[in-house]
């Protein structure tokens, strides 16, 4: 009887384990982790010393497994302080920027966001592990292939995907608690704006291709009314567009 109580015990645990995997990413189910010291040393040092305090950001950076997300040639530089590249002109960016970014949407475990510029998936893939829902969309056809590959195969569900013009954000899921947009804009695209629900938040480079740019936090407030913040300089790839696409 006992011998059947201990295995009943263990069975309730796995699927407990299983489905909390499947919600939110599974990486840590049934993977070896050799990053695991490179992963917490990026926490300590590059995220909270300089200032990164929300919880579940920090909790979010220490369990996904940001290696996953770039080609083998970059895995033993996963966990630096830099961005690197993932083919197609596009970065995986700094993994300080990712937590800034997500830090100032102020999002928690109800909240559905909208994120321009998939790249390699691993900002989706950070969100997953706060929000209830990410609606993410990426332009370049390769890219987007290669994330919602990388992204399935890690277990989450609560990521949606979209190969589209994120210009024109997704209107068809409108509105979101929050948008990141992880590209450069010239000025900050009114459809994505307008997607924006009331008293949510908009995190956003704006500035030229290239060039050193303004990472600029933009709230809409209960009446709908816009305010901005600079919130520091940073350099982000451009804004792909394709001028012949429509809104989703």
């Amino acid at each position: 009887m006992k011998t059947l109580i201990v295995i009943c015990k263990f069975s309730i645990i796995f699927l407990l384990l299983m489905v909390l995997g499947v919600s939110a990413g599974s990486e840590a189910i049934g993977k070896s982790d050799d990053y695991a010291a490179a992963r917490k040393n990026m926490v300590l040092v590059q995220i909270r010393h300089r200032g990164i305090k929300d919880q579940a950001v920090l909790n979010a950076m220490g369990t996904v497994f940001r290696h996953e997300f770039v080609s083998d040639a970059y895995r033993k530089k996963a966990y630096e302080d830099r961005p690197l590249p993932i083919g197609c002109g596009q970065t995986i960016s700094q993994p300080y920027i990712v937590a800034l970014m997500t830090q100032l949407l102020n999002v928690d475990k109800g909240s559905r966001v909208l994120e321009i510029g998939t790249g390699s998936g691993y900002q989706a893939a950070v969100l997953a592990r706060i929000v209830k829902e990410v609606y993410t969309i990426e332009i370049v056809k390769p890219l987007h292939d290669r994330s919602n590959k990388v992204l399935k195969r890690l277990g989450y569900q609560n990521i949606h995907t979209l190969n589209a013009d994120g210009y024109f954000g997704w209107k068809a899921h409108a509105p979101f608690d929050a948008v990141i947009v992880t590209c450069a804009s010239d000025f900050i695209p009114p459809p994505l704006i307008e997607q924006l629900s009331k008293g949510g938040v908009m995190c956003i480079p704006v500035g030229p291709p290239f060039k050193v740019q303004h990472l600029v936090l933009v709230k809409k407030g209960k009446t709908g009314n816009i305010t901005t913040q600079v919130i520091t300089s940073v350099r982000f790839v451009p804004l792909t567009r394709n001028l012949s696409s429509k809104e989703e």
